[in-house]
């Protein structure tokens, strides 16, 4: 029996905020909204009514596993709608979770190779404390332990910083991205392909699918046999591509909308 595992980024992806809904229509013509995330009693990320239920089908269709940089504490704010997924991967593949509880193994196994190849997360924090400040640094971010994230104010970031810290954390084992609003430090082998091909191996699935916007998402693409991403986002705007990648023409909550259509048929087919 084939099984199909559809692996999801989230952020800009089947969820979004306001900010980023892109609702370019009349507002007569905008769709109905789910709230799908509540943050200090308010309401943070969407999604529209209509890919609120091809979620709920495709979580009854296919193995679909929720994959995002964000903690497990973030995760699980998020109230996704369908079936509770058993696998979801977090913290940029340094968790995964089962049944929404850590899978201890694979944690300890990604912190020896970690600790193994990279230098170690407080000498990547020590160079940011040195290099940056508060003209353009909004707030400094460790995720889980396991990598480092700046919130900046980007229209002052220095032209010339992102570059030195690329390389210098490049010769440390570590990559570096500039996402939104976002400066992320990450170790090179902390990636969301990896955890999913263990989430593959795991269930026995046949057939992996995949979708992504970011820069962090370009090696879960990889390890799907097939992927989109939409027509927004860094992946868009540094023309990313793969033979096995379908650009959207969509933008916004209208993007995640079709993701999961092109989800369903796949699986289906």
């Amino acid at each position: 029996m084939s099984t199909t595992l559809v692996a999801s980024d989230l952020d800009r992806t089947l969820i979004y905020s306001s900010a980023a809904l892109a609702l370019g229509m009349p507002d007569a013509q905008a769709p109905r909204l789910l709230c799908v995330e509540v943050h200090e009693a308010r309401p943070l990320s969407y999604m529209t009514e209509d890919a609120a239920g091809l979620l709920a089908l495709l979580s009854e269709e296919a193995v679909f596993v929720p994959t995002t940089t964000r903690t497990r504490k973030q995760y699980q704010r998020i109230q996704l709608p369908g079936t509770e997924p058993k696998y979801a991967i977090c913290a940029n593949g340094g968790h995964i979770l089962v049944d929404g509880v850590t899978d201890q193994d694979w944690h300890d196994s990604v912190l020896r190779r970690l600790a193994d190849e990279c230098a170690p997360l407080s000498e990547i924090r020590a160079y940011l404390t040195a290099t940056t400040d508060l003209s353009w640094v909004r707030k400094h971010r460790v995720a889980e332990d396991l990598f480092a994230y700046l919130v900046v104010e980007r229209e002052r970031l220095p032209a010339d910083w992102l570059g030195r810290f690329g390389a210098w954390a490049g010769e440390r084992g570590w990559t570096v991205s500039l996402q939104g609003r976002k400066v992320y430090a990450v170790p090179k082998p902390l990636t969301k392909g990896a955890a999913v091909r263990e989430v593959a191996r795991r269930t026995g699935a046949t057939l992996t699918l995949a979708a992504g916007d970011s820069l962090l998402d370009a090696d879960l693409l990889l390890a799907a046999d097939r992927a989109w991403r939409p027509g927004h986002g860094e992946l868009a705007d540094s023309d990313w591509t793969a033979p096995h990648l379908d650009v959207l023409a969509e933008r916004g909550v209208a993007a995640g909308e079709e993701i999961l259509r092109r989800f369903r048929a796949a699986a289906a087919a």
